[in-house]
């Protein structure tokens, strides 16, 4: 097989082929990886802003498509032939945990779930069936983007009709948390981000209001917005320690912040907290609080329905060869999801 191999934290992937793909263990699903997602996870891995790096070499990536080759003893949720999902959130099935790749004399780790290969070994539990009707690279966004982004909308902070929502960071989860937004009957909804680009995309996608926080202070404008109050709710996707601060500071005196971003290592954000004991709160998501095996046909229907048009996020396709111009892309915040193709007919 042939991967994209994280060897030296800050350096640029190594593409690695002729690695040798061991025999199944129990619980264990080999897939033909059609495309993959890049997501801001895999940039700060490389980067090495997430501290010590105690697993390399090692391969990247958690949100794909493909097809199954083969499955390991006892396996009985997907079988060969079938088209998946893959996600690194786990959903039901055995966790065969990670895995090692031998390439000559040198070991490649590999966790539970990577996908910047055009093979790959995975754990049960992070492969769901593909509902039919949407396309391999469309359906990549569900591996991750979709079930963290709309999640934290949907399931963490199933809002009440009428309020407000700003949602900073319009990537490909924040783009995926105002996609949810659009389905509720907000009264406003606000959308902050650094890039015209992706601001526009957001009015098209269901924003009423969009803020550059290069050329405005959101804080600022968001109060404006809201007569003074701040919103209800608060959504932060950038990553970044303090614009995680600025969402907070954003809601109104009893608002509800939530974060499913992780900022380099060492980063802390620093709140008034005056402000939490007279009724805000914030707190972190794991994956929206997702149900992979549950959400993934219910994001399918919707896709279905037009109510979620995905492919708007897809901006720009790679090959695996270039999958360092994905980082380099995603990380400058030229593209809203990287999407690398590698076996688009399997």
């Amino acid at each position: 097989m042939k991967a994209a191999v994280l060897r030296e934290l800050g350096a640029p992937l190594a593409l690695v082929d002729g690695i040798a793909v061991p025999p199944l263990k129990p619980a264990q699903v080999l897939v033909r990886v059609a495309f993959t997602g890049v997501c801001h996870s895999q940039v700060m891995e490389a980067r090495g802003r997430r501290g010590a790096d105690n697993w390399l070499p090692h391969m990247l990536g958690h949100e794909a498509t493909g097809r199954v080759m083969r499955v390991g003893e006892d396996v009985s949720k997907v079988k060969p032939g079938d088209l998946v999902v893959l996600s690194w959130i786990k959903g039901t099935g055995a966790d065969a945990g990670g895995c090692q790749y031998l390439h000559g004399d040198e070991l490649i780790n590999a966790g539970g779930v990577t996908t910047f290969s055009d093979e790959t070994i995975v754990s049960e539990n992070r492969v769901t069936l593909l509902p039919e009707g949407v396309p391999l690279d469309v359906a990549v966004l569900f591996g991750c983007a979709m079930p963290t982004g709309a999640g934290l909308v949907l399931h963490e902070l199933q809002p009440r009709p009428g309020t407000t929502i700003a949602v900073f960071g319009v990537g490909g989860i924040g783009m995926c948390a105002l996609m949810a937004c659009a389905m509720h009957d907000f009264a406003k909804v606000i959308a902050v981000d650094v890039s015209d680009e992706k601001l526009a995309l957001a009015a098209s996608l269901g924003a009423h209001v969009t803020v550059n926080a290069r050329t405005a202070d959101p804080v600022a404008a968001i109060r404006q917005e809201t007569g003074g109050a701040g919103v209800d709710y608060s959504v932060d996707a950038s990553g970044v320690a303090r614009v995680i601060e600025q969402a907070f500071e954003a809601t109104h005196r009893t608002g509800i912040t939530i974060f499913a971003s992780h900022p380099a290592t060492g980063d802390k954000i620093a709140l008034d907290p005056h402000a939490l004991i007279s009724g805000k709160q914030i707190r972190g998501s794991w994956g929206g609080g997702s149900d992979i095996d549950r959400d993934i046909p219910a994001f399918a229907a919707l896709y279905r329905s037009g109510k979620l048009p995905l492919e708007r996020l897809v901006s720009r396709r790679y090959s695996l060869d270039r999958i360092n111009d994905a980082l380099d892309d995603l990380e400058q915040g030229r593209v809203v999801r990287p999407v690398v193709e590698i076996n688009p007919d399997v």
